[in-house]
C-alpha cells in the first residue's frame, strides 16, 4: 500500500489550530512521526481562505526541515499547487486535479514536461460541473481522464485515481460501497498500472467507532484493487488490517511483509 499521510491538513481541528498559531513544533513533530511510521508521501493541505500559498510554503519548509519524505501538495486550486511544486526538494504528488473547471487541461501539460515526470498525480472522478452519482457515470469520467492522460503523454503508473469515497451513513443498503467497488474493478481491468486511491476515513464520517468502519472498508477496497490511500499512518490497527488483507490477496509472498511489519512493531502489538 502506498501511504499518503493525512494528518497535516488544515481541515483537521488540531492542525487548523497549529496553523492559526503558526506552531512550528506541531507541524515538524507530526511530519516526523508520519514519516517514521512509513508514509510514502506527506500530504500538506493548508485549508485556509486567504494566503494559501504562503501557508503552504511555511508548512512545506517545516516538513522538509525534519524529513525528506516526498510531499503531496494538496489544494483545490491547481494554480496554487503548480506554484508550490518548486518549493519541494524532490518530486512528490500533485493533489489533486479533475475534469472540474478544466483543471486537467491546466495541470496535465505542465505535469507532462520532462522535469515533472517523476511527480505522482491524484485525480478525482469529479465531472465538469457535478459529482457523478452512479458507477457508470464515474466510469465515463475515468475513461475521459485516461484519454486526456494519453493525449498529454502521462503514464498510467503516475496516476492515483480517487473514485470519490463517500460517507457510508448517507447511502441506502450499502449502495455507495458497491458503486465504488464497481468503479475500482473497472479501473483495474482496463488500466492495471493505474493506482486506486482515496481517503479511507471518508467512509466513516458521522458514525461511532469510526476505526472499525475504516478497517472494514480498507479490507474491501484492497480486495477490489486499492493500492494507495490517504490515511493515518499512525493507526496500528488500520496498518495491521492492510498488511493482513494484502497477504490474503496474494500480494505478500509467504506473508513476508506481514511478518516483518509485526517484528518492527507496526501493529502496536508486543512480540
Amino acid at each position: 500500500m502506498i501511504i499518503i499521510a493525512e494528518k497535516l491538513n488544515g481541515s483537521i481541528p488540531s492542525c487548523a489550530k497549529a496553523i492559526a498559531a503558526r506552531d512550528e513544533e506541531y507541524i515538524k513533530d507530526m511530519a516526523k512521526k508520519q514519516a517514521d511510521s512509513g508514509a510514502d508521501f506527506i500530504d500538506v493541505h493548508a485549508a485556509v481562505n486567504e494566503g494559501e500559498y504562503e501557508v503552504l510554503k511555511w508548512m512545506i519548509d517545516l516538513v522538509q526541515s525534519v524529513t525528506d519524505c516526498p510531499i503531496a501538495v494538496d489544494s483545490p486550486d491547481v494554480d496554487i499547487i503548480l506554484k508550490a511544486m518548486p518549493l519541494c526538494n524532490r518530486p512528490g504528488m500533485f493533489n489533486s486535479v479533475s475534469l472540474e473547471g478544466g483543471k486537467i487541461d491546466v495541470a496535465f501539460p505542465i505535469l507532462a514536461k520532462p522535469e515533472n515526470k517523476k511527480w505522482a498525480i491524484m485525480v478525482l472522478l469529479n465531472g465538469e460541473t457535478t459529482i457523478p452519482k452512479t458507477a457508470g457515470e464515474r466510469i465515463v469520467v475515468f475513461d475521459t481522464i485516461m484519454a486526456k492522460a494519453k493525449q498529454y503523454g502521462i503514464e498510467d503508473s503516475r496516476i492515483h485515481i480517487d473514485p470519490l469515497i463517500e460517507m457510508l451513513c448517507t447511502t441506502d443498503d450499502g449502495e455507495g460501497i458497491s458503486m465504488v467497488l464497481e468503479v475500482m474493478a473497472h479501473i483495474k481491468k482496463t488500466h492495471p498500472k493505474v493506482h486506486i486511491s482515496g481517503a479511507i476515513s471518508n467512509i466513516s464520517f458521522n458514525l461511532p467507532v469510526r476505526k472499525l468502519v475504516n478497517q472494514a472498508f480498507a479490507a474491501l477496497a484492497i480486495s477490489a484493487g486499492m493500492d494507495s490511500a490517504v490515511m493515518d499512518p499512525l493507526s496500528h490497527d488500520l496498518r495491521g488490517v492492510i498488511y493482513a488483507a494484502e497477504a490474503m490477496m496474494g500480494l505478500d509472498d509467504f506473508c513476508a511483509e506481514y511478518t516483518s511489519a509485526y517484528r518492527e512493531g507496526i501493529f502496536g502489538v508486543k512480540k
